[in-house]
């Protein structure tokens, strides 16, 4: 089965904060009982459908996400798959003050290897179902979402709650930027939407999931609120 789009994204975050179970949640519905260290990188695929703002043609779009190791001596692996992203999930562990404090390390990152110094980002603090355990209040997470101009969710892997909001909406975010990337500023991005257009895998057909619409209103808000 063709698609319109294929997009890349990339969960960033210290190691333990989720990122593999968040991505199995995501993409198969189930979670991981056992933690395994992601060693290096691995990614998992979904199929979504987005209607644009202006009424267009519905495109179909083969989404890739890509799972990090967060130990520091992977991370010269991991930076050399920034540059061909064009989204990152950065999360941290509401449990874990250390994992949060570590999210301006992670922006440097971002700000250094990414394909421009203003990526598309959202941040999740994650493992909201340990409300008990929490470390890191909203407040702190939302401050620190509005230094960078992120918006901000917070979600659980275990529970699966905030998962398909905040990827829909970094979903959102690229194809508004890439809506905008081919008539204007984004030269480098508009070569890569160029490029990946009418792509066809070469693997088994598999339905379309989790259709929905652009968001207008949610476009219009600011870039830094709690989801």
């Amino acid at each position: 089965m063709e698609y319109d789009y294929l997009l890349k994204f990339l969960i960033l975050g210290n190691s333990g904060v989720g990122k593999t179970s968040f991505l199995c949640q995501y993409v198969d519905g189930q979670f991981c009982e056992r933690y395994i260290s992601t060693v290096g990188v691995d990614f998992r695929e979904k199929r979504l459908t987005f209607q644009p703002l202006d009424g267009g043609r519905t495109q179909r779009i083969n989404l890739q996400l890509w799972d990090t190791a967060g130990q520091e001596r992977f991370r010269s692996l991991t930076t050399a798959f920034f540059r061909d992203a064009m989204g990152f999930i950065l999360m941290f562990d509401l449990t874990n003050e250390q994992s949060f404090i570590d999210v301006s390390n992670w922006m440097v990152q971002l700000q250094t290897h990414a394909y421009t110094e203003t990526p598309d980002i959202i941040l999740c603090g994650n493992k909201l179902d340990l409300e008990d355990q929490r470390a890191v209040s909203k407040r702190n997470a939302l401050d620190l979402a509005e230094r960078y101009g992120l918006i901000y969710f917070e979600t659980s892997a275990l529970t699966s709650v905030g998962l398909a909001n905040s990827v829909r909406r970094l979903v959102q975010m690229v194809m508004k930027r890439m809506e905008t990337s081919v008539e204007t500023e984004f030269p480098v991005f508009k070569k890569r939407v160029e490029s990946i257009q009418m792509a066809v895998p070469n693997r088994p057909d598999f339905d379309y999931q989790d259709d929905f619409d652009y968001d207008e209103e949610d476009e219009q808000k600011s870039r830094c609120h709690y989801c």
